[in-house]
């Protein structure tokens, strides 16, 4: 029989096992890989990282990412408010931008066509805008235009004020939604909406918000709703409400009062920042129309 003596010898004759050299760099290869490409996937999607005229320029002109058209779009803005006297050179591509497919880019671009109130071709290009498809982009063109002084966007600003109503686009059963109180981005997800006598390889209609802010409302899990019928109310964003407070003190009139009055509230969603703004913003309205 052979003694645990002799096998405690057998086994610390036995040589260790050690990784190969190829091994090695495999090992650290892929550790630099797990701390690395987290940041190069920020440093690749921040707006902040400063561009150079070239990487501005191919980042404007970028088809296939709309990320880089943005972040050149907020560089140029950026370089506008340092009066920045070079970046007139890309002038013409923010007019072509406005037509954009992308509504993030037509966003972006509303935004930074405001930075400069001496051109007449942006000016033009955000008139145009006001009948943009999206909310927010008109909300943005309208803002853009009350820093030229032009208050043709009065009523897209109020709308900015109010929540948005989101009906449903076919009849079917909610099969999934989130829950009331949720603060939300803007096209994210609110519900699922499997339509009626769909085949069983439809996949559900993934019903989004037009809007940032939080959900006041949401049809059930389970709730079975008609075409047209409403599936959610979503409050805009303090941010959203905050802008629109601050143009309609330059621009409100007695009509815009009624959707001031709510922020004015002492309730707990509503900042102090933005009730005091909407008080300032129904005297000043009430003042240039002499209460």
């Amino acid at each position: 029989m052979t003694t645990n003596v002799e096998n405690a010898g057998q086994f610390a004759d036995t040589p260790k096992r050690r990784m190969s050299r190829t091994q090695k760099i495999l090992f650290f290869a892929t550790g630099w890989l797990i701390v690395l490409m987290p940041f190069l996937f920020w440093w690749n999607t921040w707006f902040g990282r400063k561009l150079s005229d070239q990487q501005l320029n191919e980042y404007l002109h970028d088809t296939k990412k709309a990320r880089h058209i943005q972040q050149a779009l907020v560089q140029i803005g950026e370089r506008i408010n340092g009066h920045d006297g070079a970046v007139t050179k890309w002038y013409p591509a923010l007019v072509g931008l406005a037509a954009n497919p992308v509504e993030e880019i037509r966003n972006t671009d509303a935004w930074v066509m405001g930075q400069d109130t001496s051109r007449a071709d942006f000016r033009e290009a955000l008139l145009k805008m006001l009948n943009d498809s999206s909310l927010t982009v008109r909300g943005n063109a309208a803002l853009s235009l009350v820093r030229f002084g032009d208050a043709t966007g009065r009523p897209q600003i109020v709308a900015l004020l109010e929540p948005a109503h989101i009906a449903a686009p076919d009849a079917g059963r909610i099969v999934d939604a989130d829950r009331p109180g949720t603060a939300i981005r803007q096209s994210g997800l609110i519900a699922k909406l499997a339509v009626a006598n769909a085949s069983p390889s439809q996949s559900a209609i993934e019903i989004r918000s037009p809007i940032a802010g939080r959900i006041r409302s949401v049809a059930g899990t389970g709730a079975n709703v008609a075409t047209g019928a409403e599936i959610a109310v979503i409050d805009p964003a303090t941010e959203q409400v905050w802008e629109a407070l601050r143009a309609l003190y330059l621009v409100g009139q007695a009509d815009d009062v009624a959707a001031i009055r709510p922020y004015e509230r002492d309730l707990p969603d509503i900042s102090n920042d933005v009730r005091q703004q909407a008080m300032e913003t129904e005297k000043a309205i009430r003042d240039r129309n002499g209460r």
